[in-house]
């Protein structure tokens, strides 16, 4: 099979992965784990008490989202460089 459909494939299959979701649960709030843990907490325990408080509150919920996706990245280019050093001693091996 030729490279070019191996990537069309994948593009395809890329596309039904993210219009599913989109389409079939449409009015959907999405929240974070964050969100979902405090509230089972609360749940169990209306009188939980956390024992530790953030060191820093980012000033808004961008620059939180800012934030998460810096991280994002960061982890993202670590992953990529040892993926891509992996393969080229595979190649430098043959």
């Amino acid at each position: 099979m030729k490279l070019w459909v191996k990537n069309t494939i994948l593009v395809i299959v890329l596309l039904i992965i993210i219009a599913v979701p989109l389409l079939f649960m449409g009015g959907n709030e999405f929240g974070g784990s964050d969100d979902a843990g405090a509230d089972a907490v609360s749940e169990v325990d209306a009188d939980f008490v956390p024992i530790a408080e953030p060191v820093w509150e980012p000033p808004s919920g961008e620059i939180e989202s800012l934030l998460f996706c810096v991280q994002a990245a960061i982890g993202a280019g670590i992953c990529g460089f040892a993926i891509g050093r992996l393969t080229s001693k595979k190649k430098e091996e043959q």
